[in-house]
C-alpha cells in the first residue's frame, strides 16, 4: 500500500533536488513540440539536486556565475529529462519497449518488484503532457502530498549497477572533467545486458538516435539559428570535451574488458547520445552546506522521476532522505493537471543546450540574457582616444582580473528584474569609468578604501540612477552584443507574432526564435533604461 499523505511542517526535506547541469534529461517543458523528450535536470548536471555538466549542472548556479563560461562545461553534470519516447536499443540490446506492446505496464510492474510506490492520485501518461511521456494528477491534489517514493536501491548509479564492484577498483582510471564517466559505462554495460535488471526502465526512454539537443544538429544549422546566444560556443566546448573523454577514458577501458562491452557499444555517436541522456535525464544529489567544499556527489538516474517534465513555475519537487527519494507536490494540483518538476532556474539557452527545449516567451520567468565581459572591455576601449588612454583602460582590466572579477570567458549575466552578477559589473563600471587619479588611488589600496554603496543599485529599475559614464558604457556594451545575432529584435517579434508564418517553422527554428527573442528582449529593456 502507498504510504504517502502531506509531509508534516517542519520535516526535513532535505535540500532542493533541482537537475544538474552535467546531465541532460528527456522531457520538456511548456511550448515543447508534443514529442519532445522530457527532460530532467540535476544540479548543474542531473536533474536530480541540479543541472550536471557535460552541460554544468547545479541548478544553474554555475551557469549564472559571472566566471563560468556561458555553457555548463560538458562534463560538470546532468540536467534530467524524462522518457519522451519508446527507446529504440535494437542495434545495442535487442528489442525492448518497441517489443512491448504496454511499456508503461511493464514499467508499472518494475516499480511494485523494486519498492518504487506511486501515489493512486498519480498516472504515467502520454495524454494531456507537453511533452512525450509525464506524470498527471488522476485526482486532486494538496500542497506537501507525497507523489511517490524512490527507494535508493532503485536508483541506476555507478554503485547499484551490475559491474559497479570493477568501476569501484578502477574508480582511479575512470576519473574526468565531467565525472559521468563510471555512471556512462554503467549504461553502456546495461543497455547491452539482455537480462539487465534494468530493461523495463530503459523502455520509457526517448528514442536515441532522435534526441533534440542542439549538439545533433548539423553545425551549420546550429550557428545559423543560435548565432549570438552562447550555445554554437557551449556545444563546440562539450563535443570537444566528450570527444576527449571517449577516446582516452572510456574506449580503452571497454577495450580492456571484451567480456563485459560488446563492440556493439563501442561507438561515439552512442556515447554522445548517452551523454546527452544523462544530461537530460540524471540527477545529482546536491551536497549539505558542510560539504560544499567536497567534491560534486556523482549523478544517477531516478526511475519516475525523470518522467516529470519541467516548468519554472513547477508544482512538484524531489527530495532526498537516507533511504529514498520523494517527490512532493508543492502547490495544489487539480486532477487532470500534469505534474511538473523543476530542473532548477534555467534560462532558455540552457534548456535548449542541456534538454533540448525552451518555455515561449514569456513563461520562462527565470530567462537571462549575457554581456560576455570582453565586450564590456570592448566598448571601454572603444571610448579611448589616445595611446596613454588604451594602455591605461589595459591596466584597469588586469586589475579587475586580479580582483577576480573579470575573466576572458566569464559573463555578466542579465534576469528579467535584476543583473544576477551585481558585485561583478558594478566593480567593473566603477574601475572602468573612474579618473585616473582616483583609480591610482584605488589600485594602491588594491581595491579597498571606501566602501560606501554607488548611488543606485544594479536592481533593473535602479539602472536609470547610475552615473552616467557608468549608462554610457553598458549601454555602448549592450549595442556590441545585440551586434553578434543574425537578426534584430524587429524581425524576430514579426515572426513571433504572425502565427500563420510562425507556424510553417521547423521545431528547431521555433525554439532557437524563442531562445533569441528572449534575450533580445532582456537586452533591449536594459538598453532603454540606460537612455
Amino acid at each position: 500500500m502507498f504510504s504517502g499523505g502531506t509531509i508534516p511542517a517542519g520535516a526535513n526535506r532535505g535540500r532542493s533536488t533541482a537537475r544538474t547541469p552535467k546531465q541532460a534529461p528527456r522531457g520538456s517543458g511548456a511550448g515543447a513540440g508534443p514529442e519532445t523528450p522530457e527532460v530532467i535536470a540535476l544540479p548543474t548536471g542531473p536533474r536530480g539536486g541540479s543541472r550536471s555538466d557535460h552541460g554544468d549542472p547545479g541548478k544553474a548556479s554555475t551557469a549564472r556565475s559571472a566566471h563560468a563560461p556561458r555553457s555548463p562545461l560538458f562534463l560538470s553534470g546532468p540536467s534530467g529529462a524524462g522518457p519522451g519516447h519508446c527507446a529504440h536499443l535494437s542495434q545495442v540490446a535487442g528489442p525492448m519497449a518497441c517489443g512491448n506492446p504496454d511499456p508503461v505496464a511493464g514499467f508499472l510492474s518494475w516499480c511494485r518488484r523494486v519498492g518504487l510506490e506511486l501515489s493512486p492520485k498519480v498516472e504515467v501518461s502520454r495524454q494531456g503532457t507537453v511533452a512525450g511521456y509525464g506524470m498527471m494528477a488522476r485526482e486532486s491534489v494538496q500542497a506537501g502530498e507525497l507523489l511517490f517514493v524512490v527507494p535508493r536501491a532503485a536508483i541506476l548509479s555507478q554503485h547499484t549497477c551490475s559491474i559497479g564492484g570493477l568501476l569501484e577498483r578502477e574508480r582511479g582510471a575512470l576519473q574526468s572533467q565531467s565525472g559521468w564517466v563510471p555512471l556512462l559505462l554503467a549504461l553502456l554495460h546495461e543497455l547491452q545486458a539482455a537480462a539487465s535488471h534494468w530493461r523495463p526502465y530503459f523502455a520509457l526512454w526517448p528514442e536515441l538516435g532522435h534526441l533534440e539537443h542542439p549538439m545533433f544538429w548539423p553545425e551549420e544549422e546550429r550557428r545559423r539559428l543560435l548565432q549570438g546566444t552562447g550555445v554554437p560556443e557551449a556545444v563546440e566546448k562539450d563535443l570537444d570535451g566528450i570527444r576527449s573523454e571517449y577516446h582516452s577514458i572510456v574506449l580503452p577501458f571497454m577495450e580492456a574488458h571484451p567480456d563485459l562491452f560488446s563492440l556493439r557499444v563501442h561507438s561515439l555517436e552512442l556515447y554522445l547520445q548517452l551523454v546527452a541522456l544523462v544530461m537530460a535525464y540524471s540527477f545529482q544529489e546536491p551536497l549539505e552546506e558542510e560539504e560544499d567544499e567536497k567534491e560534486p556527489n556523482s549523478p544517477m538516474m531516478v526511475p519516475a522521476a525523470d518522467i516529470l517534465n519541467h516548468l519554472a513555475n513547477h508544482n512538484a519537487n524531489l527530495e532526498y532522505s537516507a533511504d529514498c527519494l520523494r517527490m512532493v507536490a508543492t502547490q495544489p494540483i487539480p486532477k487532470g493537471h500534469e505534474i511538473f518538476n523543476t530542473y532548477g532556474q534555467m534560462a532558455n539557452w540552457q534548456l535548449i543546450h542541456m534538454y533540448g527545449f525552451v518555455e515561449p516567451y514569456p513563461d520562462n520567468t527565470d530567462d537571462t540574457a549575457d554581456i560576455q565581459m570582453v565586450t564590456v572591455r570592448e566598448a571601454a576601449l572603444q571610448g579611448t582616444k589616445t595611446e596613454a588612454e588604451r594602455l591605461l583602460m589595459y591596466e584597469r582590466w588586469d586589475f579587475l582580473c586580479k580582483l577576480e572579477m573579470v575573466g576572458e570567458e566569464g559573463a555578466f549575466v542579465i534576469g528579467r528584474e535584476e543583473v544576477l552578477t551585481e558585485e561583478e559589473l558594478t566593480t567593473t563600471l566603477k574601475v572602468l569609468c573612474m579618473p585616473a587619479e582616483e583609480f591610482r588611488e584605488f589600485k594602491d589600496q588594491d581595491g579597498g578604501g571606501d566602501d560606501k554603496r554607488e548611488d543606485g543599485s544594479l536592481a533593473i529599475n535602479n539602472i536609470p540612477k547610475l552615473k552616467a559614464s557608468w549608462r554610457q558604457l553598458l549601454r555602448n556594451s549592450i549595442l556590441l552584443t545585440l551586434q553578434t545575432y543574425a537578426t534584430d529584435l524587429k524581425t524576430d517579434k514579426d515572426v513571433l507574432s504572425n502565427k500563420e508564418v510562425y507556424a510553417k517553422l521547423s521545431r528547431r527554428e521555433q525554439q532557437a526564435l524563442q531562445v533569441r527573442y528572449g534575450q533580445k528582449m532582456i537586452l533591449h529593456q536594459l538598453l532603454e533604461l540606460t537612455s
